[in-house]
């Protein structure tokens, strides 16, 4: 028996045992076949961080992941066992497996603990326990003896050459562990004895560094040499700290001109090595290295940290005021390694490497160019025009890297820039291969935890390509495209975008931490949420004060609590919500909906709008921003009252009553026309349930107009930022199944496969970036990797693959397949906070089967077509019933013998 269970075996006497065998007579009709393998737990995690290693928080929550298909299993209570040193605390608790509070008294600045927990579950039976070591990082200042050090910086209006910082220091002999403690203004890669640290890129990344500033813990006890002199030293790169940001001519030194380094060495508690005055600086052979701009490599330079030899004296910074911590996003690090599949040479003579995939990284250099006194040029972009490379949409972004011949250059790749691209121009390496050089994908290593596949292809590319413009869009923040002149924290491409990428991958740190940075950004512009987070000095951008876009304050919290059932990301949150709808919003101040005096962004992009005029779409802007007023309203209302906010949630409540009847004065007509006649309009009003109350009958003509604009637009999207993301969830929450398949399954431009079928790998900004004679749209603004319209996976997701959460954070789960189209089947899984739920479904010989798992310690509701719901527990579930194809399907056209035909193709 485990330590835990020993120390607490009397208790598991006092719970009654129960046996499954009620649940099989129930469900043995459907072909149900109960196991009962062990139930294990497979992981163990403090708050949202990536490790146990270095948090900063002093009394983190616990959770722990199940594994197993045991028919119907619990968990009754757990047992904890928390080691101090070689003293031991045990705790048996009867609760949650979630975000379980911590149990002992608070941790100290590194302080290391080890927690192991087991659990009990409603049959008597004892899980295997599962341990893990946590470490307290610095909680105060005073922890910190280190001062910032700094090189030569140069002219603070000119790009600033990457330099490194260094120290010789003894190490002593016989220590149990050791700490390197470091953050940087700007970027940094640390090294110590001539061998790298760690794997983490770009550290500490992109926060607005005026309000927190992230610092790393590595683990560097096997790297030292006992009794000996030791070398460490860092790279120092502007990054986002001081280099270009943003489109145009972008702004630079938006936190400081001054590179610095801050960092400690300690052995058991004991500082060793600290950044100060007595560290020297030297550059090194990175000559150049920019964000958009890209790298100049000089390989005649020898890159040796031995000895610090000639490097010259720093000088001292001041201390942060910034409050320092550690990031629960998981650092940006190498995803993957990209093969080339293709080497051609173009019309103008260009040689060309395409890698098959867009994504977002740099390459690696495998082989060894001719050893001469020139230079090899790399040019990336993420498409070809004409045959050659399309760098127009790229903008004021040179996206190059050189790298100065004359040295070894094999093993080289950029130290701190990153590109979007799929093809690689290469000039000055007359026989290179693709075997020379290959991609590595860059992002944030959130955990990949949803996946989607069906019988239709092209929709698993579409789904693929969704993935990729989240990984490429992920790299340290949520950004809107990973290639151009931007790069930049948008908040309404993450505010539609949220439920996919929760579901896609473990988010809850990543986005926790970029959500500190909107309540800072938020207070310091007097309320109103900037439409980029962390918020720069852009022309155009300032004050800029948008629905929708300003409305993630309060929506994308609500989506994490979804996803995560997190409620200390509401609390954290709620003054940020409340800020927003009290003095963000500019209102009338009859109505209280939005100002008409302000310009809105409204539904970005549909497809309407003319390239040059991409606000200009069918749908009044107005009545968008004023849609998702009403509703965050009514949103702040339910967290107010989550968190036990009585007044505010009643006065939320009473404010989205009287919105939503200034509301329909505005926009909705005695009969129930909406003035904006558009899908967009009517998916707003449906989706978010934004109905008079007084007329029963207005949910039904609200729906019938939708589908008769859906039939009007030959069922090609019509749809733009907003309405995008709703239209097939509306349509099929409003028994229009048969029009979201037809939607989701139309092959001409505008519509999600017409991309796919053109090549494209990533999710598009327009549906038409790319033209089908081969040209690039002549919109300035144009990219090949957007994961805003991307948010169609959650239709995917939920309504063909059949999966979602009945209650926050999946304790009860809802499995309701809708097939549909001429899918014959779909597999989806997502691994959540408890364990693995999945839901495979195929269609044969006239059967629907769907198979689905639940995870231990959650129920279900399973909902089978042509059958009645069923509550079901953990385990491994089948059902067969039998299948009548939805005849509305394919859904018929009416129309004039004159009007547009329609293609017969489609189905392919």
């Amino acid at each position: 028996m485990p330590d835990c269970a020993k120390a607490i075996s009397k208790l598991a006497a006092s719970f009654q045992t129960k046996t499954n065998s009620d649940h099989f007579a129930v469900y043995s009709s459907e072909s149900f076949f109960p196991t009962n393998m062990p139930v294990r737990i497979t992981r163990v995690s403090c708050e949202h961080y990536e490790t146990g290693l270095g948090i900063s928080c002093p009394t983190p929550r616990l959770s722990w992941r199940f594994e197993g298909d045991a028919f119907g299993w619990t968990q009754t209570s757990y047992a904890l066992i928390i080691r101090r040193g070689t003293v031991e605390n045990h705790h048996i608790i009867d609760s949650n497996s979630v975000l379980v509070p911590w149990p002992s008294s608070p941790l100290r600045s590194r302080e290391s603990v080890e927690v192991e927990v087991q659990a009990m579950g409603s049959d008597g039976s004892w899980t295997s326990s599962s341990t893990l070591v946590i470490e307290a990082g610095l909680f105060t200042r005073d922890d910190w003896a280190a001062q910032v050090v700094t090189g030569a910086n140069g002219d603070p209006d000119q790009p600033k050459k990457p330099y490194r910082v260094g120290a010789r220091f003894h190490c002593p002999t016989g220590f149990r562990s050791a700490r390197l403690y470091i953050t940087s203004l700007g970027v940094h890669e640390p090294w110590l004895n001539g061998v790298r640290i760690g794997d983490e890129l770009l550290a500490p990344g992109w926060t607005d560094y005026r309000y927190q500033l992230r610092y790393s813990v590595h683990d560097i006890s096997a790297m030292l040499n006992p009794g000996e002199i030791n070398v460490f030293g860092a790279w120092i790169g502007e990054g986002w700290y001081a280099g270009r940001l943003g489109f145009r001519d972008g702004v630079r030194n938006v936190y400081g001109s001054a590179l610095g380094l801050l960092a400690q060495i300690e052995v058991d508690g004991s500082i060793i090595a600290r950044s100060d005055l007595t560290w020297r600086w030297s550059h090194g052979n990175i000559v150049s290295s920019e964000l958009m701009d890209g790298e100049i490599f000089d390989s005649n330079i020898d890159d040796n940290w031995s000895g610090l030899e000639g490097w010259s004296p720093v000088t001292m910074l001041p201390f942060p005021t910034s409050t320092l911590l550690t990031a629960e996003a998981p650092p940006v690090r190498e995803i993957r390694h990209i093969v080339a599949t293709d080497l051609f040479t173009t019309l103008q003579g260009k040689t060309i490497i395409d890698f098959g995939q867009n994504f977002a990284g740099y390459v690696r250099i495998l082989g060894e160019p001719p050893r001469t006194t020139g230079k090899v040029v790399l040019r990336y972009a993420e498409v070809m025009e004409k045959g050659e490379l399309g760098t127009r949409p790229l903008r004021a972004a040179k996206c190059t890297d050189t790298i100065i011949l004359g040295g070894t250059v094999r093993g080289y790749k950029a130290k701190f820039t990153n590109h979007g691209f799929r093809y690689l121009e290469i000039v000055g390496w007359p026989d290179v291969s693709m075997g020379d050089i290959e991609g590595i994908l860059i992002s944030s290593n959130m955990e990949r935890t949803g996946h989607f596949e069906c019988s239709h292809e092209t929709l698993n590319q579409l789904h693929s390509n969704v993935v990729h413009s989240t990984l490429a869009n992920t790299i340290s923040l949520p950004t809107d495209c990973p290639q151009r002149d931007e790069r930049l924290g948008w908040t309404g491409d993450l505010q539609v975008f949220a439920p996919s990428l929760n579901f896609l991958f473990e988010s809850s740190g990543f986005l926790r931490d970029w959500l500190k940075d909107l309540y800072e950004d938020q207070k310091a512009l007097g309320g109103h949420v900037p439409v980029i987070v962390p918020t720069l000095p852009l022309e155009g951008l300032m004050g800029l004060c948008q629905g929708v876009w300003g409305d993630a304050a309060i929506i994308t919290p609500w989506d994490l609590y979804l996803g995560f059932g997190d409620r200390q990301i509401l609390k954290d949150q709620f003054a940020s919500m409340c800020l927003w709808l009290d003095e963000g919003v500019r209102r009338e101040p009859d109505t209280q909906l939005w100002s008409r005096k302000n310009p809105q962004l409204g539904d970005w992009l549909d497809p309407s709008a003319p390239p040059s005029l991409p606000g200009r779409g069918r749908t009044d802007p107005l009545l968008v921003a004023d849609a998702y007023l009403v509703h965050a309203t009514k949103l702040a209302a339910k967290v107010a009252e989550l968190l036990n906010q009585t007044d505010t949630a009643i006065r939320y409540q009473s404010q989205s009553r009287s919105l939503l009847q200034a509301f329909h004065s505005t926009y909705i007509t005695a009969k129930s026309r909406v003035i904006s006649d558009s899908q967009t309009a009517h998916a707003l009003l449906l989706h978010f349930d934004l109905l008079d109350e007084s007329k029963p009958e207005q949910r039904g003509v609200l729906s019938r107009r939708l589908e008769e604009l859906v039939i009007r637009e030959f069922w090609q999207v019509s749809t733009g930022f907003v309405g995008t993301p709703i239209i097939l969830d509306t349509l099929a929450n409003h028994d229009m199944l048969h029009h979201a398949y037809r939607m989701l399954l139309a092959r001409d431009c505008p519509s999600w496969l017409s991309p796919v079928l053109l090549g494209a790998t990533t999710i598009w900004e327009r549906w038409d970036s790319m033209l089908s004679d081969g040209s690039i749209n002549s919109g300035n603004m144009t990219s090949f990797n957007h994961y805003a319209l991307g948010a169609v996976a959650n239709f995917l997701h939920t309504i063909v693959g059949g999966i979602s959460h009945l209650e926050p954070g999946w304790k009860r789960i809802l499995i309701r397949p809708q097939p549909g189209g001429n899918l014959s089947w779909a597999k989806t899984s997502y691994l959540s906070v408890y364990g693995l739920v999945r839901c495979n479904w195929h269609i044969n010989s006239g059967f629907l089967h769907v198979e689905c798992q639940i995870p231990p310690n959650c129920q279900a509701q399973v909902e089978i077509p042509g059958r009645e719901s069923v509550e079901v527990g953990s385990g491994i579930w089948d059902f067969k019933v039998d299948w009548r194809p939805d005849e509305r399907f394919p859904p018929d056209l009416v129309q004039p013998e004159f009007s547009r035909p329609v293609d017969k193709d489609w189905v392919r």
